[in-house]
């Protein structure tokens, strides 16, 4: 396994929550979006929309301090997806009570409150297609990496793939593009597709997101919140 995919696993948790530098940029960078993408759908149209930046902090400084969450994070104890989103949520809920507890705007904060507590549900599902959104990325970053040290096969099916999730460009299209037969393009993209549900297989798993049983229902599964 390489160094870059060392850095797709649980491994960078470890290496951040010790201080390390590069492996907390890397966390950072990997996982902010989809943090970022809940809090703004939890606080949208509330007072608390403006802090989104600050929570972040506020999430990152629960993270990465010394004795920090990500201190007691491992991967024998669930996925890692679910472990930021619990704690996420967790500070979202201490901003929103810290304003309750202030009675600021006290009637506003209160209709907020009940507003955020009316989505729920739907702010899990959201997390959850965020989070899927991350391991697919993830995947398709890995299969790009391994394709470029490849043959050209390799080169070809991830291009053919980038075609057609990126830019959503049909098959047909696609083909007469590269000025070849439908049929063999169409071959070519279901081993490209073959070949992706590898990676992202092992990018679940990293995350452990992927149970020893039913891993095909697990991988069907999160590629259905997409």
């Amino acid at each position: 396994m390489t160094d870059a995919d060392q850095d797709l696993s649980w491994s960078v948790i470890g290496r951040a929550a010790e201080g390390d530098a590069a492996a907390r940029e890397i966390f950072a960078t990997t996982y902010l979006p989809v943090l970022r993408g809940f809090l703004e759908g939890r606080w949208r149209n509330t007072p608390w929309y403006e802090q989104v930046d600050d929570a972040l902090q506020e999430v990152f400084v629960e993270l990465l301090r010394d004795d920090g969450a990500l201190t007691k994070a491992r991967a024998a104890r669930g996925e890692l997806g679910g472990f930021l989103f619990g704690v996420t949520r967790n500070v979202a809920l201490r901003i929103e009570e810290r304003a309750a507890k202030r009675r600021l705007r006290n009637q506003e904060v209160g209709s907020a409150i009940e507003l955020i507590q009316s989505r729920e549900t739907t702010l899990s599902v959201m997390f959850d297609r965020g989070w899927a959104q991350t391991l697919v990325r993830l995947a398709g970053e890995r299969m790009r990496r391994a394709a470029a040290m490849g043959s050209d096969g390799a080169r070809l099916r991830a291009e053919l793939l980038r075609l057609r999730f990126g830019e959503g460009k049909p098959i047909r299209e696609i083909a007469a593009l590269w000025d070849a037969e439908p049929r063999k393009v169409h071959k070519a993209y279901e081993k490209a597709r073959a070949e992706f549900r590898r990676f992202l297989e092992h990018v679940m798993a990293e995350h452990g997101a992927l149970p020893d049983s039913n891993q095909d229902s697990a991988v069907d599964r999160l590629l259905d919140l997409l």
